[in-house]
Protein backbone atom coordinates (compact mmCIF):
# COMPACT_ATOMS: atom_id res chain seq x y z
CA UNK A 1 0.00 0.00 0.00
CA UNK A 2 2.95 2.43 0.99
CA UNK A 3 4.63 1.81 -2.57
CA UNK A 4 1.92 2.28 -4.44
CA UNK A 5 0.89 6.13 -2.66
CA UNK A 6 4.05 6.51 -3.03
CA UNK A 7 3.83 6.56 -6.97
CA UNK A 8 0.87 8.09 -7.16
CA UNK A 9 2.66 10.94 -5.39
CA UNK A 10 5.49 11.47 -7.67
CA UNK A 11 3.24 10.77 -11.15
CA UNK A 12 1.09 13.24 -9.69
CA UNK A 13 3.28 15.99 -8.32
CA UNK A 14 1.19 17.93 -6.45
CA UNK A 15 0.62 17.78 -3.28
CA UNK A 16 0.11 14.25 -1.16
CA UNK A 17 -3.56 15.41 -0.46
CA UNK A 18 -5.44 16.06 -3.38
CA UNK A 19 -7.67 13.12 -4.07
CA UNK A 20 -7.67 11.44 -7.11
CA UNK A 21 -11.43 11.36 -7.27
CA UNK A 22 -12.16 12.05 -10.81
CA UNK A 23 -13.41 8.98 -12.78
CA UNK A 24 -14.02 8.99 -16.60
CA UNK A 25 -17.46 9.90 -16.86
CA UNK A 26 -16.52 12.63 -14.01
CA UNK A 27 -13.94 14.09 -15.77
CA UNK A 28 -15.89 15.07 -18.89
CA UNK A 29 -18.40 15.71 -17.42
CA UNK A 30 -17.07 18.45 -15.68
CA UNK A 31 -15.40 19.61 -18.89
CA UNK A 32 -18.77 19.72 -20.68
CA UNK A 33 -20.51 21.15 -17.74
CA UNK A 34 -18.32 23.84 -17.50
CA UNK A 35 -18.51 24.09 -21.32
CA UNK A 36 -22.55 24.48 -21.31
CA UNK A 37 -22.92 27.43 -19.35
CA UNK A 38 -24.37 30.66 -19.45
CA UNK A 39 -22.70 30.64 -23.32
CA UNK A 40 -25.70 28.76 -24.96
CA UNK A 41 -28.51 30.58 -23.33
CA UNK A 42 -27.29 33.89 -25.10
CA UNK A 43 -24.55 33.41 -28.14
CA UNK A 44 -27.38 31.78 -30.44
CA UNK A 45 -28.81 35.89 -30.37
CA UNK A 46 -25.33 37.52 -30.39
CA UNK A 47 -24.10 35.19 -32.78
CA UNK A 48 -27.28 36.07 -35.13
CA UNK A 49 -26.77 39.74 -34.34
CA UNK A 50 -22.84 39.62 -35.24
CA UNK A 51 -23.06 37.37 -38.50
CA UNK A 52 -26.69 36.45 -39.46
CA UNK A 53 -26.76 32.55 -41.02
CA UNK A 54 -23.07 32.58 -41.11
CA UNK A 55 -23.07 32.28 -37.26
CA UNK A 56 -23.61 28.37 -38.61
CA UNK A 57 -19.85 28.91 -39.80
CA UNK A 58 -18.88 30.96 -36.54
CA UNK A 59 -19.37 27.76 -34.78
CA UNK A 60 -18.45 25.11 -36.89
CA UNK A 61 -14.58 27.06 -37.33
CA UNK A 62 -14.56 27.61 -33.43
CA UNK A 63 -14.82 23.71 -33.34
CA UNK A 64 -11.97 23.06 -35.44
CA UNK A 65 -10.26 26.02 -33.26
CA UNK A 66 -10.71 24.69 -29.76
CA UNK A 67 -10.20 21.25 -31.24
CA UNK A 68 -6.83 21.65 -32.44
CA UNK A 69 -6.14 23.89 -29.08
CA UNK A 70 -7.41 20.42 -26.96
CA UNK A 71 -5.24 18.59 -28.85
CA UNK A 72 -2.17 19.94 -28.13
CA UNK A 73 -2.81 19.44 -24.34
CA UNK A 74 -3.65 16.14 -24.99
CA UNK A 75 -0.12 14.35 -24.63
CA UNK A 76 0.72 17.59 -22.14
CA UNK A 77 -2.23 16.24 -19.81
CA UNK A 78 -1.39 12.72 -19.80
CA UNK A 79 3.08 13.27 -19.38
CA UNK A 80 2.29 15.81 -16.46
CA UNK A 81 -0.83 15.54 -14.99
CA UNK A 82 -0.81 18.08 -12.86
CA UNK A 83 -3.34 20.36 -10.94
CA UNK A 84 -3.29 23.38 -12.97
CA UNK A 85 -1.60 22.45 -15.69
CA UNK A 86 -1.70 25.74 -17.88
CA UNK A 87 0.39 27.59 -15.87
CA UNK A 88 2.52 24.74 -14.90
CA UNK A 89 3.92 23.27 -18.69
CA UNK A 90 5.23 27.00 -18.99
CA UNK A 91 7.20 26.49 -16.24
CA UNK A 92 9.14 23.20 -17.21
CA UNK A 93 9.58 24.49 -20.48
CA UNK A 94 10.86 27.88 -20.24
CA UNK A 95 10.83 28.90 -16.16
CA UNK A 96 9.24 31.29 -14.24
CA UNK A 97 9.18 34.21 -15.67
CA UNK A 98 7.23 32.18 -18.90
CA UNK A 99 4.79 30.28 -16.43
CA UNK A 100 4.07 33.84 -14.44
CA UNK A 101 3.12 35.21 -16.96
CA UNK A 102 0.78 32.25 -18.49
CA UNK A 103 -0.38 32.03 -15.02
CA UNK A 104 -1.71 35.55 -14.34
CA UNK A 105 -3.92 35.45 -17.49
CA UNK A 106 -5.23 32.24 -16.67
CA UNK A 107 -6.21 32.81 -13.19
CA UNK A 108 -7.28 36.43 -13.75
CA UNK A 109 -9.45 34.85 -16.55
CA UNK A 110 -10.64 32.09 -14.43
CA UNK A 111 -11.50 34.08 -11.46
CA UNK A 112 -13.99 36.36 -14.10
CA UNK A 113 -15.40 33.18 -14.94
CA UNK A 114 -17.81 32.61 -12.10
CA UNK A 115 -18.99 35.65 -11.46
CA UNK A 116 -19.88 36.04 -14.86
CA UNK A 117 -22.09 32.99 -14.62
CA UNK A 118 -23.53 34.03 -11.84
CA UNK A 119 -24.49 37.65 -13.52
CA UNK A 120 -25.97 35.44 -16.18
CA UNK A 121 -27.99 33.40 -13.85
CA UNK A 122 -29.33 37.10 -12.37
CA UNK A 123 -29.90 38.53 -16.13
CA UNK A 124 -32.24 35.39 -17.31
CA UNK A 125 -33.76 36.19 -13.53
CA UNK A 126 -34.63 39.83 -14.29
CA UNK A 127 -37.06 38.82 -16.72
CA UNK A 128 -38.94 38.31 -13.66
CA UNK A 129 -37.27 40.06 -10.69
CA UNK A 130 -36.52 43.47 -12.25
CA UNK A 131 -35.19 44.71 -9.52
CA UNK A 132 -31.91 42.79 -9.35
CA UNK A 133 -30.59 45.02 -11.99
CA UNK A 134 -30.38 48.11 -13.30
CA UNK A 135 -31.51 49.13 -16.47
CA UNK A 136 -27.98 49.08 -17.77
CA UNK A 137 -27.52 45.47 -16.95
CA UNK A 138 -25.22 46.61 -13.71
CA UNK A 139 -26.19 44.71 -10.33
CA UNK A 140 -28.67 47.01 -7.79
CA UNK A 141 -27.61 46.32 -3.97
CA UNK A 142 -30.12 43.76 -3.27
CA UNK A 143 -28.61 42.07 -6.57
CA UNK A 144 -24.93 42.21 -5.78
CA UNK A 145 -26.12 40.70 -2.14
CA UNK A 146 -27.77 37.51 -4.11
CA UNK A 147 -24.41 37.38 -6.29
CA UNK A 148 -22.33 37.51 -3.29
CA UNK A 149 -24.19 34.88 -1.55
CA UNK A 150 -24.36 32.25 -4.76
CA UNK A 151 -20.26 32.77 -5.20
CA UNK A 152 -19.83 31.80 -1.25
CA UNK A 153 -21.99 28.63 -1.85
CA UNK A 154 -19.79 27.65 -4.78
CA UNK A 155 -16.84 28.28 -2.44
CA UNK A 156 -18.57 26.09 0.43
CA UNK A 157 -19.26 23.17 -2.04
CA UNK A 158 -16.06 22.90 -3.35
CA UNK A 159 -14.47 23.27 0.17
CA UNK A 160 -16.07 19.39 1.30
CA UNK A 161 -13.72 18.09 -1.85
CA UNK A 162 -13.68 16.58 -5.49
CA UNK A 163 -16.16 13.77 -4.31
CA UNK A 164 -19.19 16.29 -3.33
CA UNK A 165 -18.23 18.33 -6.50
CA UNK A 166 -18.12 15.46 -8.54
CA UNK A 167 -21.59 13.77 -7.50
CA UNK A 168 -23.20 16.74 -7.61
CA UNK A 169 -21.47 18.12 -11.28
CA UNK A 170 -22.43 14.79 -12.60
CA UNK A 171 -26.13 15.12 -12.01
CA UNK A 172 -26.26 19.08 -13.59
CA UNK A 173 -24.39 17.86 -16.65
CA UNK A 174 -27.51 15.22 -17.80
CA UNK A 175 -30.00 18.10 -16.63
CA UNK A 176 -27.88 20.22 -18.91
CA UNK A 177 -27.65 18.03 -22.19
CA UNK A 178 -31.16 16.87 -21.94
CA UNK A 179 -31.94 20.56 -21.78
CA UNK A 180 -30.07 21.67 -24.58
CA UNK A 181 -30.89 18.73 -26.94
CA UNK A 182 -34.75 19.45 -25.65
CA UNK A 183 -34.35 22.77 -27.20
CA UNK A 184 -32.73 22.03 -30.41
CA UNK A 185 -35.47 19.22 -30.92
CA UNK A 186 -38.72 21.83 -29.96
CA UNK A 187 -37.67 24.19 -32.15
CA UNK A 188 -36.91 22.15 -35.23
CA UNK A 189 -40.24 20.32 -35.01
CA UNK A 190 -42.17 23.80 -33.70
CA UNK A 191 -41.09 25.99 -36.71
CA UNK A 192 -38.53 26.15 -39.39
CA UNK A 193 -38.35 29.08 -41.56
CA UNK A 194 -36.03 27.71 -44.12
CA UNK A 195 -36.36 31.20 -45.73
CA UNK A 196 -34.30 33.51 -42.85
CA UNK A 197 -30.94 31.18 -44.09
CA UNK A 198 -31.20 33.78 -47.13
CA UNK A 199 -33.81 36.30 -46.29
CA UNK A 200 -33.06 39.65 -48.05
CA UNK A 201 -33.41 42.85 -45.70
CA UNK A 202 -32.61 46.56 -46.15
CA UNK A 203 -30.12 45.53 -43.47
CA UNK A 204 -27.60 43.20 -44.75
CA UNK A 205 -28.74 40.39 -47.15
CA UNK A 206 -28.42 36.48 -47.76
CA UNK A 207 -26.66 33.73 -46.01
CA UNK A 208 -23.60 36.34 -44.73
CA UNK A 209 -25.77 39.34 -44.65
CA UNK A 210 -22.12 41.22 -42.73
CA UNK A 211 -19.71 39.25 -44.96
CA UNK A 212 -17.12 37.14 -43.54
CA UNK A 213 -15.87 39.83 -41.32
CA UNK A 214 -19.03 39.52 -39.39
CA UNK A 215 -18.58 35.60 -39.24
CA UNK A 216 -15.40 35.77 -37.62
CA UNK A 217 -15.85 38.49 -35.48
CA UNK A 218 -18.52 36.69 -34.24
CA UNK A 219 -16.41 33.89 -32.36
CA UNK A 220 -15.02 36.51 -29.67
CA UNK A 221 -17.67 38.77 -29.64
CA UNK A 222 -20.62 37.13 -29.66
CA UNK A 223 -19.50 34.24 -26.95
CA UNK A 224 -19.12 31.63 -28.74
CA UNK A 225 -15.70 31.25 -27.96
CA UNK A 226 -16.36 31.78 -24.23
CA UNK A 227 -18.94 28.73 -25.25
CA UNK A 228 -16.07 26.43 -25.46
CA UNK A 229 -13.27 27.24 -23.14
CA UNK A 230 -14.12 24.79 -20.37
CA UNK A 231 -12.77 21.79 -22.24
CA UNK A 232 -9.62 23.05 -19.99
CA UNK A 233 -10.66 21.36 -16.81
CA UNK A 234 -9.52 18.42 -18.30
CA UNK A 235 -6.17 19.54 -18.22
CA UNK A 236 -6.50 21.77 -14.78
CA UNK A 237 -7.63 18.93 -13.30
CA UNK A 238 -5.49 15.96 -14.39
CA UNK A 239 -3.99 15.35 -11.28
CA UNK A 240 -7.15 14.60 -9.57
CA UNK A 241 -8.14 11.81 -11.80
CA UNK A 242 -6.79 8.07 -11.78
CA UNK A 243 -6.51 7.23 -15.25
CA UNK A 244 -4.58 10.10 -16.69
CA UNK A 245 -4.25 8.22 -19.76
CA UNK A 246 -7.60 7.46 -20.68
CA UNK A 247 -9.36 9.93 -19.21
CA UNK A 248 -7.20 13.25 -20.30
CA UNK A 249 -7.48 12.70 -23.96
CA UNK A 250 -11.01 11.23 -23.65
CA UNK A 251 -12.31 14.63 -21.71
CA UNK A 252 -10.61 17.24 -23.89
CA UNK A 253 -11.40 16.00 -27.45
CA UNK A 254 -15.06 14.50 -26.31
CA UNK A 255 -16.01 18.04 -24.29
CA UNK A 256 -14.92 19.83 -27.48
CA UNK A 257 -17.08 17.28 -30.11
CA UNK A 258 -19.70 16.63 -28.49
CA UNK A 259 -20.69 20.11 -27.54
CA UNK A 260 -19.40 21.59 -30.93
CA UNK A 261 -21.89 19.82 -32.29
CA UNK A 262 -25.01 20.44 -29.93
CA UNK A 263 -24.04 24.42 -30.54
CA UNK A 264 -24.43 24.36 -34.12
CA UNK A 265 -27.16 22.05 -33.81
CA UNK A 266 -28.77 24.86 -31.45
CA UNK A 267 -27.87 28.01 -33.94
CA UNK A 268 -29.39 26.34 -37.07
CA UNK A 269 -32.50 25.25 -34.77
CA UNK A 270 -32.60 28.91 -33.53
CA UNK A 271 -32.28 31.01 -36.47
CA UNK A 272 -35.01 28.85 -38.26
CA UNK A 273 -37.56 29.37 -35.49
CA UNK A 274 -37.07 32.82 -35.19
CA UNK A 275 -39.79 34.76 -37.08
CA UNK A 276 -39.14 35.81 -40.43
CA UNK A 277 -41.11 39.06 -40.00
CA UNK A 278 -38.45 40.10 -37.04
CA UNK A 279 -35.79 39.54 -39.07
CA UNK A 280 -37.12 41.50 -42.48
CA UNK A 281 -38.21 44.20 -39.82
CA UNK A 282 -34.47 45.46 -39.75
CA UNK A 283 -32.28 42.54 -40.61
CA UNK A 284 -30.52 40.68 -38.29
CA UNK A 285 -28.68 43.42 -36.43
CA UNK A 286 -31.90 44.58 -34.85
CA UNK A 287 -32.99 41.27 -34.16
CA UNK A 288 -33.00 41.21 -30.51
CA UNK A 289 -35.58 44.54 -30.37
CA UNK A 290 -37.60 43.47 -33.20
CA UNK A 291 -38.13 39.80 -30.81
CA UNK A 292 -39.26 42.02 -27.93
CA UNK A 293 -41.61 43.63 -30.21
CA UNK A 294 -43.02 40.30 -31.10
CA UNK A 295 -42.83 38.25 -27.76
CA UNK A 296 -43.52 41.34 -25.73
CA UNK A 297 -40.52 40.78 -23.55
CA UNK A 298 -36.59 41.36 -23.13
CA UNK A 299 -35.14 39.00 -25.68
CA UNK A 300 -31.54 40.54 -24.60
CA UNK A 301 -32.39 39.20 -21.43
CA UNK A 302 -33.84 35.55 -22.11
CA UNK A 303 -33.50 34.64 -26.08
CA UNK A 304 -34.07 31.59 -26.26
CA UNK A 305 -36.79 31.64 -23.60
CA UNK A 306 -38.46 34.80 -25.67
CA UNK A 307 -38.76 33.02 -29.32
CA UNK A 308 -39.76 29.51 -27.16
CA UNK A 309 -42.92 31.64 -26.14
CA UNK A 310 -43.23 33.43 -29.56
CA UNK A 311 -43.89 29.83 -30.75
CA UNK A 312 -46.39 28.86 -28.17
CA UNK A 313 -44.22 26.86 -26.20
CA UNK A 314 -44.90 28.72 -22.65
CA UNK A 315 -43.89 25.31 -21.37
CA UNK A 316 -40.23 25.46 -22.81
CA UNK A 317 -39.66 28.93 -21.78
CA UNK A 318 -40.45 27.74 -17.98
CA UNK A 319 -37.80 25.10 -18.31
CA UNK A 320 -35.70 27.66 -19.88
CA UNK A 321 -35.89 30.40 -17.12
CA UNK A 322 -35.11 27.29 -14.58
CA UNK A 323 -32.06 26.10 -16.61
CA UNK A 324 -31.19 29.51 -16.65
CA UNK A 325 -30.08 29.08 -12.74
CA UNK A 326 -28.67 25.85 -13.12
CA UNK A 327 -26.74 25.58 -15.88
CA UNK A 328 -24.80 29.11 -15.22
CA UNK A 329 -24.61 27.90 -11.42
CA UNK A 330 -22.88 24.40 -12.38
CA UNK A 331 -20.21 26.56 -14.64
CA UNK A 332 -19.70 28.57 -11.64
CA UNK A 333 -18.99 25.78 -9.53
CA UNK A 334 -16.76 24.29 -11.73
CA UNK A 335 -14.49 27.25 -12.56
CA UNK A 336 -14.44 28.56 -8.75
CA UNK A 337 -12.74 25.19 -8.39
CA UNK A 338 -10.42 25.24 -11.62
CA UNK A 339 -9.73 28.76 -10.33
CA UNK A 340 -8.46 28.06 -6.97
CA UNK A 341 -6.23 24.99 -8.72
CA UNK A 342 -4.30 27.61 -10.75
CA UNK A 343 -3.32 29.94 -7.80
CA UNK A 344 -2.25 26.30 -6.14
CA UNK A 345 -0.32 25.61 -9.32
CA UNK A 346 1.46 29.23 -9.01
CA UNK A 347 2.20 28.51 -5.42
CA UNK A 348 3.78 25.11 -6.47
CA UNK A 349 5.86 27.07 -8.54
CA UNK A 350 6.85 29.48 -6.36
CA UNK A 351 6.30 32.59 -8.44
CA UNK A 352 3.17 33.41 -6.41
CA UNK A 353 2.49 33.80 -2.37
CA UNK A 354 2.88 29.67 -0.98
CA UNK A 355 0.36 29.76 1.01
CA UNK A 356 -2.07 29.20 -1.51
CA UNK A 357 -0.04 26.09 -2.27
CA UNK A 358 -1.97 25.02 1.40
CA UNK A 359 -4.01 21.99 1.14
CA UNK A 360 -6.95 20.97 3.07
CA UNK A 361 -7.43 17.14 4.84
CA UNK A 362 -10.26 17.31 1.96
CA UNK A 363 -7.41 17.67 -0.83
CA UNK A 364 -8.67 20.99 -1.22
CA UNK A 365 -6.20 24.40 -1.83
CA UNK A 366 -8.71 26.51 0.65
CA UNK A 367 -6.72 29.54 0.79
CA UNK A 368 -7.13 29.56 -3.02
CA UNK A 369 -10.36 29.43 -2.68
CA UNK A 370 -10.61 31.88 -0.47
CA UNK A 371 -8.84 34.28 -2.75
CA UNK A 372 -11.09 32.84 -5.84
CA UNK A 373 -14.40 34.40 -3.90
CA UNK A 374 -12.96 37.81 -2.95
CA UNK A 375 -11.44 38.22 -6.45
CA UNK A 376 -14.66 36.93 -8.14
CA UNK A 377 -16.92 39.32 -6.09
CA UNK A 378 -14.78 42.43 -6.95
CA UNK A 379 -15.88 41.40 -10.71
CA UNK A 380 -19.81 42.16 -9.36
CA UNK A 381 -18.35 45.94 -9.67
CA UNK A 382 -20.34 47.93 -12.65
CA UNK A 383 -19.15 46.12 -15.88
CA UNK A 384 -21.48 47.18 -18.80
CA UNK A 385 -22.94 43.71 -19.59
CA UNK A 386 -22.66 39.95 -19.70
CA UNK A 387 -21.35 40.14 -23.07
CA UNK A 388 -18.48 43.17 -22.50
CA UNK A 389 -17.12 41.01 -19.72
CA UNK A 390 -17.53 38.14 -21.83
CA UNK A 391 -14.94 39.36 -24.36
CA UNK A 392 -12.20 39.99 -22.23
CA UNK A 393 -12.40 36.83 -20.48
CA UNK A 394 -12.44 35.16 -23.56
CA UNK A 395 -9.10 37.08 -24.98
CA UNK A 396 -7.52 36.80 -22.10
CA UNK A 397 -8.13 32.91 -21.65
CA UNK A 398 -7.58 31.99 -25.49
CA UNK A 399 -3.76 33.98 -25.05
CA UNK A 400 -3.08 31.16 -21.79
CA UNK A 401 -3.99 28.46 -24.26
CA UNK A 402 -0.94 29.57 -26.82
CA UNK A 403 1.87 28.27 -24.62
CA UNK A 404 1.02 24.95 -24.42
CA UNK A 405 0.76 24.26 -28.16
CA UNK A 406 4.40 25.24 -27.82
CA UNK A 407 5.33 23.22 -25.31
CA UNK A 408 3.92 20.21 -27.12
CA UNK A 409 7.10 21.12 -29.72
CA UNK A 410 10.32 22.05 -27.07
CA UNK A 411 8.91 18.67 -24.79
CA UNK A 412 9.55 16.59 -27.98
CA UNK A 413 13.34 18.03 -28.11
CA UNK A 414 13.71 19.46 -24.23
CA UNK A 415 12.63 15.72 -22.72
CA UNK A 416 12.80 12.83 -25.33
CA UNK A 417 13.00 10.61 -23.19
CA UNK A 418 10.31 11.33 -20.81
CA UNK A 419 7.29 8.40 -21.06
CA UNK A 420 4.45 9.53 -22.96
CA UNK A 421 1.82 7.28 -22.13
CA UNK A 422 -0.23 9.04 -25.01
CA UNK A 423 1.92 10.59 -28.05
CA UNK A 424 -0.56 12.86 -30.15
CA UNK A 425 0.07 12.08 -33.76
CA UNK A 426 0.77 15.03 -36.24
CA UNK A 427 1.85 17.26 -33.58
CA UNK A 428 3.80 19.58 -35.59
CA UNK A 429 0.83 20.48 -38.02
CA UNK A 430 -1.82 20.26 -35.15
CA UNK A 431 0.52 22.99 -32.90
CA UNK A 432 1.68 25.89 -35.20
CA UNK A 433 -2.14 25.65 -36.29
CA UNK A 434 -3.45 25.82 -32.63
CA UNK A 435 -1.09 28.55 -32.02
CA UNK A 436 -2.22 30.30 -35.29
CA UNK A 437 -6.22 29.77 -33.82
CA UNK A 438 -5.52 31.55 -30.82
CA UNK A 439 -3.72 34.39 -32.49
CA UNK A 440 -6.40 34.55 -34.97
CA UNK A 441 -9.58 34.75 -32.63
CA UNK A 442 -7.66 37.59 -30.24
CA UNK A 443 -7.35 39.23 -33.49
CA UNK A 444 -10.94 39.14 -34.03
CA UNK A 445 -11.63 40.42 -30.80
CA UNK A 446 -10.50 43.52 -31.89
CA UNK A 447 -8.14 46.11 -30.68
CA UNK A 448 -11.04 47.07 -27.96
CA UNK A 449 -10.11 44.26 -26.35
CA UNK A 450 -6.41 43.90 -26.42
CA UNK A 451 -5.45 46.97 -25.07
CA UNK A 452 -7.27 46.09 -22.70
CA UNK A 453 -5.91 42.50 -22.24
CA UNK A 454 -2.57 43.76 -22.33
CA UNK A 455 -3.47 46.33 -19.97
CA UNK A 456 -4.28 43.14 -17.50
CA UNK A 457 -0.81 42.08 -18.16
CA UNK A 458 1.17 44.65 -17.21
CA UNK A 459 -0.55 44.54 -14.21
CA UNK A 460 0.71 41.08 -13.52
CA UNK A 461 4.26 42.03 -13.50
CA UNK A 462 3.92 44.67 -11.58
CA UNK A 463 2.60 42.78 -9.15
CA UNK A 464 5.43 39.73 -10.40
CA UNK A 465 8.00 42.66 -9.33
CA UNK A 466 6.41 43.11 -6.01
CA UNK A 467 6.61 39.71 -5.40
CA UNK A 468 10.31 39.53 -6.52
CA UNK A 469 11.01 42.43 -3.84
CA UNK A 470 9.63 40.95 -1.32
CA UNK A 471 10.77 37.57 -1.28
CA UNK A 472 14.23 38.17 -1.93
CA UNK A 473 15.25 38.50 1.48
CA UNK A 474 14.05 34.94 2.44
CA UNK A 475 15.72 33.47 -1.27
CA UNK A 476 12.17 31.27 -2.09
CA UNK A 477 11.31 32.93 -5.01
CA UNK A 478 12.64 30.84 -8.25
CA UNK A 479 15.23 32.40 -10.64
CA UNK A 480 12.98 34.02 -13.26
CA UNK A 481 14.69 32.35 -16.15
CA UNK A 482 14.30 35.56 -18.41
CA UNK A 483 16.32 34.94 -21.04
CA UNK A 484 14.09 31.62 -21.78
CA UNK A 485 11.05 33.38 -20.92
CA UNK A 486 11.71 37.18 -22.87
CA UNK A 487 9.55 35.50 -26.20
CA UNK A 488 6.74 35.87 -23.99
CA UNK A 489 7.06 39.11 -24.82
CA UNK A 490 7.35 39.31 -28.36
CA UNK A 491 4.30 37.53 -28.54
CA UNK A 492 2.29 39.98 -26.51
CA UNK A 493 3.93 42.82 -28.05
CA UNK A 494 3.24 40.91 -31.45
CA UNK A 495 -0.98 40.61 -30.77
CA UNK A 496 -0.71 44.45 -29.73
CA UNK A 497 0.69 45.32 -33.36
CA UNK A 498 -1.27 43.18 -35.23
CA UNK A 499 -4.41 44.12 -33.78
CA UNK A 500 -3.47 48.07 -33.59
CA UNK A 501 -2.25 47.33 -37.27
CA UNK A 502 -5.82 45.45 -38.20
CA UNK A 503 -9.52 46.61 -38.99
CA UNK A 504 -11.08 44.57 -36.39
CA UNK A 505 -12.09 46.71 -33.47
CA UNK A 506 -14.52 44.89 -31.48
CA UNK A 507 -17.18 48.22 -32.79
CA UNK A 508 -18.76 48.49 -36.18
CA UNK A 509 -16.21 50.35 -37.02
CA UNK A 510 -12.14 51.27 -36.66
CA UNK A 511 -11.64 52.18 -33.10
CA UNK A 512 -9.94 55.65 -33.32
CA UNK A 513 -6.38 55.83 -33.39
CA UNK A 514 -6.56 52.45 -35.15
CA UNK A 515 -4.47 52.17 -38.38
CA UNK A 516 -6.86 49.95 -40.13
CA UNK A 517 -3.50 49.20 -42.58
CA UNK A 518 -5.04 45.92 -43.64
CA UNK A 519 -8.38 44.14 -43.89
CA UNK A 520 -9.63 40.46 -43.64
CA UNK A 521 -6.97 38.72 -45.88
CA UNK A 522 -4.44 40.71 -44.70
CA UNK A 523 -5.12 40.22 -41.09
CA UNK A 524 -5.00 36.50 -41.14
CA UNK A 525 -1.66 37.04 -43.35
CA UNK A 526 -0.26 38.76 -40.49
CA UNK A 527 -0.92 36.07 -37.70
CA UNK A 528 0.21 33.76 -39.89
CA UNK A 529 3.74 35.44 -39.77
CA UNK A 530 3.73 36.16 -36.18
CA UNK A 531 2.47 32.76 -35.06
CA UNK A 532 6.11 32.00 -37.23
CA UNK A 533 8.00 34.28 -35.28
CA UNK A 534 6.64 33.32 -31.81
CA UNK A 535 7.25 29.27 -32.99
CA UNK A 536 10.93 30.32 -33.81
CA UNK A 537 11.51 32.33 -30.74
CA UNK A 538 9.87 29.99 -28.16
CA UNK A 539 11.97 27.31 -29.76
CA UNK A 540 15.10 29.05 -29.28
CA UNK A 541 14.66 30.25 -25.74
CA UNK A 542 13.61 26.72 -24.56
CA UNK A 543 15.49 25.99 -21.47
CA UNK A 544 18.49 23.14 -21.51
CA UNK A 545 16.77 19.51 -20.98
CA UNK A 546 19.03 18.98 -18.11
CA UNK A 547 17.34 22.41 -16.40
CA UNK A 548 13.59 20.64 -17.32
CA UNK A 549 14.82 17.70 -14.96
CA UNK A 550 16.10 19.92 -12.34
CA UNK A 551 12.35 21.38 -12.23
CA UNK A 552 10.72 18.38 -12.29
CA UNK A 553 12.60 16.30 -9.63
CA UNK A 554 12.05 19.81 -7.55
CA UNK A 555 8.41 19.82 -7.86
CA UNK A 556 7.88 15.88 -7.14
CA UNK A 557 10.34 16.39 -4.04
CA UNK A 558 8.19 19.51 -2.81
CA UNK A 559 4.83 17.19 -3.58
CA UNK A 560 5.58 14.92 -0.41
CA UNK A 561 6.02 17.53 1.67
CA UNK A 562 3.15 18.74 4.25
CA UNK A 563 0.51 21.05 2.77
CA UNK A 564 3.11 23.45 0.68
CA UNK A 565 6.15 23.74 -0.90
CA UNK A 566 9.10 22.40 1.33
CA UNK A 567 11.57 25.55 2.33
Amino acid sequence: MATTFHEIEVVAGDDHRLKKDFGTVGLLFTAIGSIIGSGWLFSSLNASKEAGPAAIISWVVATVMFLLIALSYAELGVMFPRSGGVARYPHYAWGSFASFSMGWVTWLACAAVASVEVSAVLTYATSYLPWMEHKNATLTAPGLVIAIAIMAVFVIVNYFGVRWFARINNLLVWWKLAMIVLVIIALLVTAFHGVNFGIHTSNGSGFTPYGLKGAFEAIPAAGIAFSFLGWRQGIELAGETRNPRRNVPLTVIGSVVICGILYILLQVAFIGAVPSAAVAKGGWAEIGSNLVASGGASATFSPLAVVASILGLGWLAGLLYADAIISPSDTGLIYTSVTARMSYAMGRNRNAPRILAHVNDNGVPWPSLVLAWIVGCIFFLPFPSWQALVSIVTSLTVLSFGSGSIALLTFRKQIPKQERRYRQGGAWIIAPLALLSTNLIMYWAGWDQVWKMMLAIVIGYILLWIFQIADASRNRAPKLDFAHGWWVLVWFAGITVVSYLGNYSGTSAVHAGQLGVYKFDGGIIANIILTVIVLACAWYCKLPGERVQEILEETEENAVVGGAPAD
